[in-house]
This record gives structure tokens, sequence and C-alpha cells, in this order.
């Protein structure tokens, strides 16, 4: 992995090339890159920064201005901007003399920053300009590596998130089944309510009504019956209505005899 701390400058015809640039500021931005390769050198990080930062403002597509203040923020921590700036001169750098040095380190920036898909590619560019270079051929290897990996883990957390997913629309769907089924035992428990009452309250009419015909019936019952007799009463009762119509009998004739004897007086008479 390491960046390859290849501190250069461009040449006039390269840079006749690659852009536009004055005499003038073709030597400034010499001056500029040549104080930052010095600078960075001794370690001084910071300062190469602002030597290739300066020559930028006069040359924002210099070659050797972006490629060595990428290699300066690589040894500063800062791979993001450090790839960054590669890729201002993604059109350059491929058609001069640096291109294999410029794919490696444009591999080794995205690298860092665990971008394996653009490292593998960055390192398979720089291999085909140069397959004799061991440490891009180890750095390939482990860059698919650890895409492969990373593609895996990514695999299973979508099927990790699918499944969590269809346990989730499975558990509502239970969970609303559950709900429709307690709705429909609810509904059939009130139903069932319902026909008890119901037929709770027909008992309650059906006995009411029996109670009143019982009470109907007892009157009918006593309306209808007549007092019972013993045969000695209705015995006594007898001898005593025949003694009572002998006695009527015994007058009536008594009251003929004395009229039939005042007829004969008068008949006599």
């Amino acid at each position: 992995m390491n960046m390859r701390n290849l501190i250069i400058y461009m040449s006039i015809s390269v840079s006749v090339l690659m852009f536009a640039a004055t005499d003038a500021y073709a030597q400034v931005d010499k001056k500029d890159v040549r104080r930052g390769n010095r600078d960075f050198k001794k370690e001084n990080y910071r300062e190469a920064e602002i030597d290739y930062r300066k020559a930028l403002v006069k040359d924002s597509l210099s070659l050797a201005a972006n490629y060595n203040l990428a290699s300066t923020l690589y040894r500063e921590g800062d791979y993001a901007q450090a790839q960054q700036t590669l890729e201002r001169v993604k059109e350059v750098a491929p058609v001069t003399e640096y291109a294999a040095d410029y794919y490696f380190n444009l591999g080794d920036a995205a690298l860092q920053q665990k971008d394996y898909q653009k490292a593998v590619e960055s390192f398979a560019e720089c291999l085909l300009r140069n397959p004799g270079d061991l440490q891009a051929k180890e750095n390939f290897i482990y860059a698919k590596k650890m895409l492969q990996d990373q593609q895996q883990k990514q695999q299973n957390q979508n099927d990790q998130n699918q499944n969590d997913q269809n346990d989730q629309d499975q558990n509502q769907n239970d969970g609303q089944n559950d709900q429709n089924q307690n709705d429909q035992k609810d509904q059939q428990d009130d139903q069932k309510d319902d026909q008890q009452d119901n037929q709770n309250d027909d008992q309650n009419q059906n006995d009411q009504n029996n109670d009143r015909q019982d009470q109907n019936g007892e009157q009918d019952k006593q309306q209808g019956e007549q007092p019972k007799i013993s045969p000695q009463a209705a015995q006594q009762m007898l001898q005593a209505i025949q003694a009572k119509e002998k006695e009527t009998q015994d007058k009536v004739n008594r009251q003929k005899a004395e009229a039939l004897k005042s007829r004969q007086k008068e008949k006599n008479w």
C-alpha cells in the first residue's frame, strides 16, 4: 500500500500538451513546486502543502503540483483530499510517463478509504502499464479480496434485512389474523350471549305464561269443583228432604180433607 514519493515537476514539452501556460507562469510554477519538494523531503508536510497549493493557484492543472500535493495530503492522513487532488488530473496523468505511479497512488488513496472497487480498478490500470510491479500486484489481490468480502457482507446484510422484513410482514399478518380470529371469536361469543339471553327471556316468558295458566286453572278448578259431601251426610240430607216432602204431602192431604168436609157439610146442610 504505501503511496509512492515521486516528487516531480513537468517538463516544458509535457506542460504544453496538458495546458496552455505562459513561460512566466511556468517558471513560477516550477519554483513553487521545487520549494514544495524541498519541504517534503524534510518531512515539513504543512509547508510543502502550502507551496504546492501556491503553484496550483497559478496553474490548477499542473501535474507536478497535483501529484505532489496528493502525496503530501496522504502523509498528513487526509486520504479523501489526496484522492480528490489526483482526480483533478485524471485526463492528463494517464498519458504521461508517470501513469503507472499515478494509478498506484490513486488506488492506495482509495484503499485507505475502503473504496475497494476504486482501488481494484486503479491497481489494475497500474499493472497494465507496469506488469512487473509486485507491490501493485499485492495491493490488487488484497483490494480484490476485501471487495469480495465487502460485497458478500452487503449481500448477507441485504438478505438479513429481507428476512427481517419478511418476518415483520409475517408477524404483522399473524397479528392481524390473530386479531381477526379474536374479533370473530368475540363476535361469536356475543352472538351466543345474545342467543342465551333470548332463550332466557323466552323461558322467563314461558314460565310467566305457565304461572298465569296455573293460576287461571286453579281459579277455574276452584270455581268448577263442588263441595264434596260424605255418604252419611248425603243420606241424612236425603232423609230430611223426604221427610219434608212427606210433611208437605200430609199438609196438602189435610187441606184437601178439610175442603171436602166443608163441601159435604154444605151439601148436607
